[in-house]
């Protein structure tokens, strides 16, 4: 993960997102296979790594009998790096009440709070864990507009179902299905690689060999629909033509980062299956 990007892990509950970022920040210790932070093996951070990480997670827990200020003052001699005119402005932007006890904060505002310690210290990475979960939409802007006012200068690895709140931001993309992953590359590649295609066929009787990149396909009478994911420019009619596809019209659209995953998840499930027949 280069510095300064934004990396997303996507994938449905349950896909192994949370268990990844936790064998990450060593909170659980892998069976097998390692992983590196600043170089460092996730297993052997020390404070002077810690110190440069930020993380907030969904099911982060705050304590909750002390006020944010409190709070705040507790965190801020573990930080050399902690800027408190950083701190004022980003309590500012959240509008956060630093005067009230956390249990009496509401959810959206507990995650803001979560994300304005994590802020303060200039952290050269920033973990999310599913930071969108339970958010209206106004605080679902609010939580990334602080992040991006922060972004160029922190890494920020995210992971969340919610494809749309990262569409616009991430600039690398990893997708775990099942505690597999499926693919890992830039934003800009992958959907450069992807279309929405629909043909007409000339004749509702013409068979098609589909190859394995058309994923969720759909046939009604001569018209066939599917979502391409190797798609190039150049290439499609001569694909089509090599498997004698003689066809009336052709429509190519682009798609959403949904659109992408949801045909992936797709095809991860129906080939499991075929390997199980």
């Amino acid at each position: 993960m280069a510095a300064g990007s934004a990396f997303a892990l996507v994938g449905a509950n349950g896909a192994g997102k949370t268990t990844t970022i936790k064998l990450l920040m060593n909170i659980l210790q892998p069976d097998r296979g390692s992983a590196t932070i600043f170089g460092v093996d996730s297993r052997r951070l020390s404070p002077r790594e810690l110190a440069k990480i930020g993380y907030v997670s969904e099911n982060q827990k705050l304590p909750s009998a002390l006020t944010l200020n409190e709070y705040l003052a507790y965190l801020r001699p573990f930080y050399p790096t902690w800027d408190k005119d950083l701190e004022r402005t980003v309590l500012k932007l959240f509008r956060l009440p630093a005067d009230r006890k956390i249990s009496q904060l509401s959810h959206g505002n507990r995650m803001k709070a979560a994300l304005s310690c994590a802020l303060c210290y200039h952290p050269q990475l920033l973990v999310l864990d599913e930071p969108f979960n339970g958010l209206d939409p106004l605080i679902r802007d609010e939580f990334m507009d602080g992040i991006l006012r922060q972004a160029d200068q922190m890494t920020v690895f995210i992971s969340t179902h919610d494809l749309a709140d990262i569409e616009t931001f991430a600039t690398d993309i990893a997708f775990l299905n099942e505690g597999q992953l499926l693919f890992q590359e830039s934003m800009e590649s992958l959907m450069g690689r992807f279309r929405s295609i629909c043909i007409t066929l000339d004749d509702d009787a013409t068979p098609i060999n589909a190859p394995p990149h058309w994923l969720n396909i759909r046939r009604s009478g001569s018209v066939v629909a599917f979502t391409h994911s190797r798609f190039k420019n150049d290439d499609l009619a001569e694909e089509l033509a090599a498997m004698g596809v003689v066809y009336r019209h052709l429509d190519v659209e682009s798609v959403n980062l949904r659109t992408v995953f949801t045909s992936s998840a797709r095809a991860a499930v129906e080939m499991a299956q075929g390997d199980c027949k």
